[in-house]
């Protein structure tokens, strides 16, 4: 049965990286061949205008000459594409495949496939292993169900990790700038990232695979089509939510994003949930947020697009801390009180975990921290009120999102990673780099209007960001500071290499377990 439900996403994928292969392996032959086929067709006519002809991506360069402009146009194709294959385009290079580029393309038909057969089993192994595991486990689940879904983030973040092998072990690898987030791995976050291939995903996986136990508790928005991948029944039983674009299904889909976080997020024991609020990548959405953005007086934007507001709008209403006047934290501008003496007990118990209020037993009241984001953060005795000198209230931390992540990502020559070329690795090795900038929730604006504006200033932030990266090949330091510091993000081999060691025994585990199964029935 298992089976079944994971065949049609590993015979799409497997489909895609057959092409991705034939493309490589096929990458020069025909485009050098048409290449002559133009040079010798030119000949005739250079030779009777005495114009030569100077073979270039840029169109430019064509002015002068005497080529009619479908050539031209073609010749422009064929040495775009062999620039994105990194193969040589003519010129003093020649136009005849080399025995080096040969020999190069081969090892990456030879490495590609390697890769993909073990990817290939990879999948078939683990996930599977995963499905019976919880399967297995499923009276834990009645009894203890917090444990359960602790047991089965492990392993989700084991699966997390086999991902992150595949990439780390082609080269490509992860340097990070900006805040440190290790720090607030334990507290509600919401994450907000970039979108520019499927490659960002997997960027993510490998990232925070060093952040403690946020792999575990986190939870994915999604594109739909993902569902019915390979990953997508991991993805399920995990509880991220597949999210459908367009206008047609906006409003249901919000609808059901509010409905799936009150049912699972808690009590599923989530912590960090991840979205790309711009909805789709950003090759496919430029040139339309562009177009909205001169329309409407908008910022224009060229390495992100304009953000999303409905997601991020249903996700701070539904998992912000509530009072009861309906203000979230202090992002709704609680009012203050004028007066210390005119607060009743029953207000500052509603005031006990609001971002901008800490209680101390040291002078039995309250005093202002704007500094410390939620009341007592280290859960310390100390943090506790005597009303009228009787018997002491223990506080608890308040419950509800307490953090924004701001994740941007950059890649490098501004040239995304696709979950092809993450899996196959016929890129060269590259260097991925992922900057992180903290908000405390009570920064965050609720209110529908504010909240856009909010959105659109931190994309407009992203697109200087990125801007200044691909300029220079760094993020910009922080605001205050002369230098910006990167720190490199690594994985410990060992530990890759023992989890992919668990999965294949733990595949080969069940498959004598259900083979037994199987005899024993008389099937």
């Amino acid at each position: 049965m298992w089976l079944i439900c994971i065949l049609p996403g590993m015979m799409n994928l497997a489909w895609d990286c057959v092409l991705v292969l034939f493309f490589v392996s096929q990458r020069h032959l025909f485009l050098l061949n048409r290449l002559k086929e133009i040079e010798m067709k030119s000949s005739d006519v250079t030779g009777a205008c005495n114009t030569p002809v100077v073979y270039s991506t840029d169109s430019k360069h064509f002015s002068g000459s005497c080529i009619s402009k479908s050539l031209f146009s073609e010749v422009n194709i064929c040495h775009f594409l062999l620039n994105i294959c990194g193969g040589p385009s003519g010129g003093d290079r020649g136009m005849a495949m080399n025995r080096k580029e040969i020999q190069h393309g081969s090892w990456i038909l030879i490495k590609g496939t390697i890769r993909f057969l073990f990817m290939v089993v990879n999948n078939l192994v683990a996930i599977p292993s995963y499905v019976l595991y919880l399967i297995v486990l499923q009276p834990l689940k009645l009894f203890n169900s917090k444990l359960f879904w602790h047991v089965e983030g492990i392993m989700f973040k084991w699966l997390l990790a086999m991902v992150s092998s595949w990439g780390w072990t082609a080269g490509y690898t992860v340097v990070e700038w900006g805040d440190d987030v290790k720090a607030i791995t334990e507290d509600e976050t919401m994450v907000l990232v970039n979108h520019q291939a499927t490659g960002d995903v997997c960027t993510l996986m490998m990232c925070l695979q060093d952040k403690g136990t946020v792999v575990c508790h986190m939870m994915w928005l999604m594109e739909y089509i993902f569902k019915f991948t390979n990953f997508g029944v991991v993805s399920l039983i995990h509880g991220d939510f597949f999210i459908r674009q367009g206008k047609a299904h906006r409003d249901k889909q919000l609808i059901l994003l509010r409905q799936h976080l009150e049912k699972y997020y808690r009590s599923r024991d989530r912590k960090w949930i991840v979205l790309f609020p711009e909805g789709g990548f950003l090759r496919k959405r430029r040139e339309t947020s562009q177009s909205f953005a001169k329309k409407n007086n908008l910022p224009f934007l060229k390495h992100v697009t304009l953000p999303r507001k409905g997601a991020t709008e249903v996700i701070l209403q539904t998992l912000c801390a509530q009072h009861e006047n309906g203000a979230v934290g202090d992002a709704n501008g609680a009012e203050e009180a004028s007066s210390w003496k005119e607060i009743s007990f029953s207000d500052i118990l509603l005031m006990i975990g609001t971002p901008s209020w800490n209680i101390t037993s040291t002078i039995g009241g309250l005093t202002k921290n704007p500094g410390i984001l939620g009341s007592c953060p280290e859960y310390q005795e100390d943090c506790s009120f005597h009303p009228n000198d009787s018997v002491p209230v223990s506080l608890e931390k308040q419950k509800g999102l307490q953090w924004v992540v701001d994740i941007t990502i950059a890649y490098h020559k501004a040239k995304p990673i696709d979950i092809q070329t993450w899996i196959i690795g016929y890129r060269e090795p590259t260097v991925t780099h992922v900057h992180y900038r903290i908000y405390p929730i009570k920064d965050v604006p609720i209110e529908s209007e504010a909240l856009t504006r909010w959105l659109y200033q931190r994309f407009v932030e992203k697109d200087e960001l990125l801007a200044h990266f691909y300029e220079t090949g760094a993020f910009p330091p922080p605001k205050g500071q002369t230098t910006a510091t990167s720190r490199a993000m690594t994985l410990d081999p060992l530990w890759l290499f023992l989890v992919q060691i668990m999965g294949f025994l733990s595949g080969y585990m069940w498959y004598n377990v259900l083979q037994y199964v199987y005899n024993c029935l008389g099937l």
